[in-house]
């Protein structure tokens, strides 16, 4: 009985099964993985909000080369819109609506500026320059908002070309500026004296799980699913031949 199984052809498949239990295991694993450094973030986040804002300069330096660990910190900012190197951010849709997010600069006192997302404006949908953009106030402006990160992207979609991105990202905003600018951004929460009205802030980031719990299910399952399948054709073969030598005694 289920001698069939020692062939080569069977013995393949066997591998071909481990091998595929094992990878889809893994990716379930890889899955829990994400779900424990989400669950460790949004600790992370929800401690920033439940913290007064803080001077900027107090977490961030301009020669600072990364915000990962401090993103989502309530920061306060003071200084002036250099609208000349304004740009807007093309295809940033929300709820299915076509719009852009306005980036604006915020240059400190110190001379070095950061980098301001005041928010996001419905246009059409297509790659033309917005015109209607509401302009900051001008003179000196008190700003509180979140700090963020810089896109992950590269090259051309950080790179302002006729005052456009596809990402924000002080990286590629360098070459743009005068000045030295601070790595990340933020989102715009408040500034005083108020603008001018027409931009929507940004959403608080999503605290849930995700899918990614589910996703994990779903990969073990697909692990259970192959080796189940393989004993389930296994005995196919065997009951099919049991059916053949039966058949073969009767004639």
């Amino acid at each position: 009985m289920f001698r069939f199984l020692l062939s080569l052809r069977w013995i393949g498949f066997a591998i071909f099964v481990i091998m595929l239990a094992g990878v889809c295991t893994r990716l379930g694993f890889w899955q829990i993985h994400k779900l424990d450094h989400r669950l460790d973030q949004n600790k992370i986040v929800s401690k920033h909000f439940k913290a007064d804002p803080v001077p900027l300069d107090s977490v961030l330096s301009v020669h600072d080369k990364q915000v990962e660990d401090d993103q989502w910190t309530r920061v306060t900012a003071t200084g002036t819109y250099d609208v000349s190197k304004q740009v807007t951010v093309r295809f940033a849709t929300r709820d299915a609506a076509p719009g852009a997010l306005v980036v604006t600069p915020l240059v400190l006192d110190s001379g070095a500026a950061i980098l301001i997302d005041r928010g996001w404006l419905a246009t059409d949908n297509n790659s033309a320059k917005p015109t209607d953009v509401p302009p900051p106030p001008t003179g000196e402006v008190t700003v509180q908002g979140w700090l963020r990160a810089d896109n992950g992207a590269t090259g051309q979609p950080i790179t302002p070309t006729d005052g456009q991105v596809r990402a924000i990202s002080s990286l590629g905003m360098a070459s743009h500026v005068p000045y030295d600018l601070y790595r990340g951004y933020l989102n715009l929460r408040s500034q005083t004296p108020p603008g001018a009205e027409g931009l929507a802030p940004e959403p608080k980031p999503e605290l849930g799980q995700g899918p990614h719990f589910f996703y994990a299910l779903q990969w073990w399952f697909f692990a259970l699913l192959a080796v189940f399948g393989w004993f389930y054709f296994a005995w196919i073969e065997e009951r099919d031949r049991r059916k053949a030598v039966a058949l073969a005694q009767h004639r």
